[in-house]
């Protein structure tokens, strides 16, 4: 249905669940993908199952909550691929209490990856 034949896509939680849908439905559209994800354990089989039906595909350990790593993503991206054209913010954490027990530092445990990563990521990615 399309063609992304060149483009470039980096999934933040593209190892699993909803990223690895998104991811895989980019491949299959033609787009190379930079695929992310907080653990090597989720990460490496989706990459061995990617690239053994001929996506191309690549991937590293980050945390959406930690700006280091953000931009060491987005510069290995660069350095693999020359560009990123497509960027999915999928990474997202929730923390299971309600809202009226909820610690302080598990909301900003889930606001620093789910907002502030997102954010951090779009202007990463803008500034290449």
């Amino acid at each position: 249905m399309y063609d992304l034949s060149g483009q470039t896509a980096l999934i933040t939680g593209g190892s699993r669940g909803l990223g690895r849908e998104i991811a895989e439905g980019l491949a299959e559209a033609g787009a190379a993908l930079m695929l992310l994800a907080r653990r090597e354990q989720w990460l490496t089989p989706t990459l061995d199952e990617f690239r053994g039906r001929g996506f191309r595909c690549q991937g590293m350990v980050c945390d959406a909550a930690v700006p280091e790593q953000i931009e060491a993503a987005v510069a290995r991206t660069m350095e693999i691929y020359g560009r990123i054209d497509i960027l999915v913010n999928n990474a997202g954490i929730s923390w299971g209490a309600p809202a009226e027990t909820m610690a302080l530092d598990k909301w900003r445990m889930v606001i620093d990856v789910n907002l502030t990563g997102a954010f951090l990521f779009c202007q990463a990615v803008a500034a290449r």
